[in-house]
């Protein structure tokens, strides 16, 4: 098995990049994580304080000599840190310029300068834009509808460049969105704040007939490390998502269900798509990750229902901001 001896982590201290931590101290590697802490939690990493094998630097992607420091020593990067709001870059057309694609660009040319040679990349399932074939295989082409869709397209452009110039090893992974212990942000969480301030009605955008698929993070994690074992292009991309799909009113219901709520009327805005850039559709072709052994175990309704429950459990999580 492929096995970092030392890797960085940017963006470990948020959802998907704490797990990554987790698995990668549970395999006996060093790890650095490099987070500014804008939207990770130290509550994540708490679980591993006392572990020597941890390092935890306070830096954001954009500092350039900070992050070449952190990342001295370091064999395998994992790229974690992103601007997560999809529907930000309407309003700060910058954001997701500036903290993805210049963002990935300094992770690259950091690697470049201290020798760190394989990059995992959190890309996303927006590169799609709205495709026309589903379940969405790797190989169409990518047409943008979202300023964050482009800056994740941009972002895999650029390592595949650098992958070609300096011998890097490249897995970028166009993930669906993904639920479980310690999701912070997304649908579910939207749904809770706007319970818990008004327990009555929900507001649902667009038609609520979306369909979406979601991956539990245990998954996710287990099909990152299986690929970084197995894969065997210098350059690979994969989608990771599940093989089913459900629409966000069934999400809202089992929301409402699980938060023990009685009578609540569920109000759309109207329109397929619930912003401008949402996909109506995200269910993604994982036959290149099962072709390595890989499929998702967790249907999406038990991990929805998890996640709200530990979402309640763990208020902080969706009361922050």
């Amino acid at each position: 098995m492929n096995i970092p001896k030392t890797a960085l982590v940017t963006g470990g201290a948020g959802f998907i990049g704490s797990h990554v931590v987790d698995h990668l101290l549970s395999l006996g590697s060093e790890v650095i994580v490099y987070d500014n802490f804008s939207t990770g939690y130290q509550i994540n990493l708490a679980g591993q304080a006392a572990n020597p094998k941890l390092r935890i630097v306070r830096g954001d992607t954009l500092d350039l000599p900070s992050l070449e420091t952190a990342m001295k020593g370091a064999d395998t990067v994992f790229h974690f840190q992103a601007n997560a709001d999809v529907r930000g870059g309407i309003k700060q057309t910058r954001i997701d310029l500036e903290q993805n694609t210049i963002s990935t660009w300094n992770v690259l040319d950091a690697m470049r300068t201290t020798d760190a040679k394989t990059l995992v990349f959190a890309s996303s399932a927006t590169v799609y834009g709205e495709p026309d074939i589903f379940p969405t295989p790797e190989n169409i082409p990518l047409i943008q509808t979202s300023l964050y869709g482009a800056s994740k397209a941009a972002g895999e452009c650029m390592i595949q460049a650098y992958a070609e110039y300096f011998g890097l090893r490249t897995l970028c992974f166009r993930f669906v969105s993904w639920i479980g212990p310690r999701y912070s942000h997304g649908v579910v969480v939207d749904f809770l704040k706007k319970l818990r301030a008004n327990p009555q009605e929900l507001e649902i955008l667009g038609d609520g007939n979306q369909q979406k698929s979601y991956l539990d993070v245990r998954d996710g994690i287990a099909g990152i490390f299986l690929a970084l074992a197995k894969a065997e292009s210098p350059k690979s991309i994969f989608n990771l998502g599940h093989d089913d799909f459900i629409n966000v009113l069934e999400v809202a219901r089992m929301v409402i269900e699980e938060a023990g709520l009685k009578d609540v009327s569920l109000r759309t805005t109207g329109g397929k798509r619930g912003w401008l850039g949402d996909s109506p559709t995200v269910h993604l072709d994982t036959e290149r990750m099962k072709q390595i052994g890989w499929a998702p175990k967790i249907p999406i309704e038990s991990g929805i229902r998890a996640t709200v429950r530990h979402l309640i459990e763990n208020p902080a999580l969706f009361t922050r901001g």
